[in-house]
């Protein structure tokens, strides 16, 4: 039978949209089970620490790691389960009390499962996991679990999930830090993006069904990079077009030779590097491709060159709006993939977790 148009991506288009309605329900989760106050000492002790996911979930990590070190001051890093697994010297360091955060929507995925049982059994390094999901493996191995249950998902790719888990991090680097700035900031988000988000999607699903790109380009530094990065592989995921990610000021070495009326390149700006990343934004116009600009306050010049701006007028800290700037990238990445008639809630060759039996069996 054949899916009425209307229904093509029905799950995604909800799970997007009704990300403040989730974070909300988050929060409220977390509150109601004491959830931070009972990680409030184990995180308070003097460690590194290490974000460890997969696909998306790294990403998370990233974007984790980058917030953790902002808001803590200590020190933190970004791994893929893969590196750990298959070059563990390079990871883990003689002497270096670690403090690992396993991320996996599911629990099941069998990279991260795995890292989870090596630092666990054979490193004798206690794990907190976080993920979506009830009942799991992952859960079972690590020491201790978030359940982020309100964000879970039907469908494939991910994207209130990786959100949701990502504002959880912040909330309680916040609380280990005594943040209250960055505690009361983030909880403001759900507000702050719900009002802006239904004129956000009619304009984006406008603008690319009256546009025709052949490539995607998404540019970010600091704590927005992770964020671009995740922008690219919804791009890549729900509309099966080919798109890269790079550091704003890096994309003129080499890069930018791929600039033109063909290629749509986004720009994530920061605050705090804003006149150099509006530099750029100036020069790719220049060169005739077009541009998305997503920015907290845009000055004139950046409105001069921005073929579609976002702007959000966000009175909260800048490590606080992460989540903020995911959201067009989600609806860019589905409105694409319902153009190129794609059925985004199962995008060809995907799964909602990559299950190994290699990994799963030992």
């Amino acid at each position: 039978m054949a899916v009425s148009p209307s229904k093509v991506g029905a799950n995604t288009r909800e799970e997007i949209l009704s990300q403040p309605y989730c974070w909300r329900e988050c929060f409220k989760a977390n509150d109601e089970n004491d959830v931070f106050e009972r990680l409030d000492d184990e995180f308070k002790q003097e460690a590194e620490y290490l974000f460890i996911g997969c696909g998306s979930s790294y990403y998370i990590a990233q974007a984790a790691a980058t917030s953790w070190e902002l808001i803590t001051r200590t020190s933190a890093r970004a791994i893929p389960a893969s590196e750990l697994l298959l070059f563990p010297d390079l990871i883990l360091k003689k002497g270096v009390v670690y403090r690992p955060v396993l991320i996996s929507r599911s629990g099941h995925s069998s990279e991260v499962v795995r890292a989870a049982r090596y630092l666990e059994r054979e490193r004798k390094i206690s794990t907190l996991a976080i993920s979506c999901s009830k009942n799991h493996p992952l859960g079972e191995i690590a020491k201790t679990t978030i359940r982020v249950l309100p964000a879970d998902e039907e469908s494939v790719v991910m994207t209130r999930s990786f959100s949701s888990m990502l504002l959880t991090l912040q909330l309680l680097a916040a609380q280990t830090a005594n943040r209250k700035d960055i505690s009361k900031g983030l909880r403001r988000m759900p507000d702050l993006v719900q009002a802006i988000i239904q004129s956000l999607n009619a304009r984006l699903e406008e603008f690319v069904q009256a546009r025709a790109f052949a490539d995607y380009v998404f540019l970010a530094q600091g704590p927005l990079f992770p964020i671009a990065s995740e922008g690219q592989l919804k791009i890549t995921e729900m509309s099966c077009s080919y798109a890269q990610a790079f550091h704003t000021l890096e994309f003129r070495h080499g890069p930018k030779a791929i600039a033109g009326p063909d290629t749509l390149i986004s720009f994530l700006l920061s605050e705090s590097g804003y006149d150099a990343e509006r530099e750029v934004v100036e020069e790719i116009k220049s060169l005739g491709a077009p541009t998305l600009v997503i920015a907290n306050k845009a000055d004139a010049v950046t409105r001069k060159c921005a073929d579609f701006l976002v702007e959000f007028e966000f009175d909260v800290p800048e490590c606080a709006r992460l989540a903020g700037y995911l959201i067009p990238c989600q609806l860019l990445g589905f409105y694409l993939g319902i153009k190129k008639g794609y059925d985004i809630d199962n995008p060809r060759n995907l799964s909602r977790a990559v299950i190994l039996d290699s990994i799963a069996t030992e």
